[in-house]
């Protein structure tokens, strides 16, 4: 057999005799690498490059204690986490043996080497090298199966969204986002930039919530100097700024209303005024909006604007919250353990079952924001990698049974009631589109609706120009 075909195998072992017979006893069947001084073994570890190795735990400078070889060992779970890592002890060194698998060592050896029970630790450390790296693999796959520009999702509702970022990039319309907190506003204005012709410019990301209302006009339009006490030079706004690029606008409804209409505007002429100018500035720029407000109720209360609502609302995204995609929340949470995996060299977290079940069954108000901390609390107040229910700490994970039903009419209630709100979320709450979907009128999807106390989440549907066609799209 050739080497390329053998399993790398590195022996830490600072007796020549014992390592050089220990090499030709498993030469036939391993690519044996010998390290007889903590600071080459480390040089070795950490090139990532060895499955498996052996540890003789008493090395130099102090070869008849065990402590440069726990040290070592300690070192490895960092500088290379995969590396299956067995120990050779003296003979009944049982609390050495417990002491290194504690430290991450995969088994232990005793002295003196039976060279047969050796080869069966060794198979089995590699086989178990093997599946993990496997597992990564597949899990990587997965993730890019279901990865759209920074964002995963394979839910049939998250395929959808996909499909209509895509196709709102194409075109130079502004975009509304809505969502709840959390959901992933910010990503998806990203992948629309991006997909955009306008990717090879800037996005420049405004929050309007964030932003003091005096403040905010100057932030966005740019001053001149001495336009206002302060202004001791010409500021550029962050409009002008992103000049043949995107601007995101996050938390459109916290937008003062006197400075909606400057907005509107600037979205009707393209162009602007800085601050205390006259000078006319043509700008082209991509507007992008997101909110977690329902404007249309915002417009009857007189917080915002009619006109800019109808300006902005050509094509509009809604991202489901994690509650309407459950089958996305395991896959978002392997994804985020996997990241941690590798940045705090912990190969081995994961999710216990029932851990999972949990994370799956809860309702995550504060969605895909909650899930990533709720994980991240986990992995930083647990020692151990596989995470319990309880380290997540998180509130009651399982939803009140419901009671059993049997009546028909119940039964009948209970199936219309889900696929109502199948077609509601698929079509962004746009009645029009879930009508069609539905293959009933209007009028009758209202008359539902109102049967089943949903009237409040549903919209019409605008129309906006396309190409020269008329095209659907959501209202929030």
């Amino acid at each position: 057999m050739s080497n390329t075909m053998k399993t790398r195998l590195l022996i830490i072992e600072d007796d020549n005799a014992l390592a050089k017979q220990m090499k030709w006893g498993l030469n036939d069947s391993y690519d044996v690498v010998l390290a007889d001084h903590p600071g080459q073994a480390r040089e070795l570890l950490a090139s990532g490059s060895f499955p498996v190795a052996t540890l003789d735990l008493g090395l130099p400078p102090a070869p008849e204690t065990t402590e440069e070889g726990f040290r070592l060992l300690e070192a490895a779970g960092k500088i290379a986490p995969y590396t299956k890592i067995i120990v050779i002890t003296g003979n009944a060194a049982q609390e050495n043996a417990q002491q290194a698998i504690a430290l991450g060592a995969v088994d232990f050896c005793e002295k003196p080497i039976e060279l047969e029970l050796l080869k069966i630790i060794l198979r089995r450390a590699a086989k178990i090298y093997e599946l993990e790296a496997a597992n990564r693999r597949l899990q990587q796959e997965c993730e890019a199966g279901y990865s759209f520009c920074g964002m995963l999702g394979c839910s049939s509702l998250m395929t959808d969204l996909f499909r209509r970022i895509r196709l709102a990039s194409e075109t130079e319309y502004p975009v509304l986002i809505w969502g709840e907190t959390g959901t992933g506003k910010e990503l998806t204005a990203r992948a629309i930039h991006a997909l955009s012709r306008h990717s090879h410019k800037a996005l420049i990301i405004i929050d309007c919530s964030a932003i003091p209302d005096n403040l905010l006009e100057s932030e966005l339009f740019g001053h001149e100097k001495g336009a206002f006490t302060g202004a001791t030079a010409r500021k550029i706004g962050k409009l002008e700024l992103a000049q043949n690029g995107t601007v995101f606008l996050d938390e459109i409804g916290d937008m003062p209303l006197l400075l909606q209409m400057k907005l509107l505007r600037f979205l009707q002429e393209g162009t602007i005024e800085r601050v205390g100018g006259t000078q006319t500035i043509h700008l082209d720029v991509r507007v992008i909006a997101a909110t977690y407000m329902d404007l249309d109720q915002a417009v009857r209360e007189k917080h915002f604007r009619q006109d800019l609502l109808f300006r902005l609302n050509v094509v509009t995204l809604r991202i489901p919250p994690l509650r309407e995609r459950r089958e996305d929340i395991l896959l978002l949470a392997n994804h985020f353990l996997r990241v941690e995996q590798e940045k705090l060299q912990r190969p081995n977290l994961a999710l216990s079952p029932a851990a999972a079940a949990a994370l799956t069954a809860y309702a995550w108000p504060g969605n895909i924001r909650e899930l990533q901390n709720c994980l991240y609390r986990a992995i930083a107040t647990s020692r151990r990698d596989i995470i319990r229910p309880a380290d997540l700490d998180m509130p009651d994970a399982a939803e009140p049974p419901q009671p059993l039903r049997l009546s028909l009419k119940d039964a009948r209630d209970e199936a219309e009631y889900r696929v109502i709100t199948r077609a509601m979320a698929i079509s962004g709450n746009n009645i029009s589109q879930a009508a069609k979907l539905l293959d009933i009128s209007r009028s009758g999807l209202h008359d539902l609706l109102h049967k089943h106390g949903l009237a409040g989440d549903a919209h019409s549907q605008e129309i906006a120009p396309d190409d020269g066609q008329h095209q659907e799209t959501d209202s929030h």
